[in-house]
């Protein structure tokens, strides 16, 4: 069962990796969008 748990977190943690950048990009992108008095808040 330990194996099948591993293969889990394995899959979890590539997917996150392959998607958290895109969804940061998306984010920069729509803030850049945005105007300069919200990217002073950050």
């Amino acid at each position: 069962m330990s194996l099948i748990d591993g293969i889990l977190l394995t899959l979890l943690n590539t997917v996150a990796c392959l998607a958290l950048p895109k969804l940061l990009a998306i984010l920069s992108a729509k803030s850049q969008n945005t105007p300069t008095s919200s990217s002073a808040a950050i």
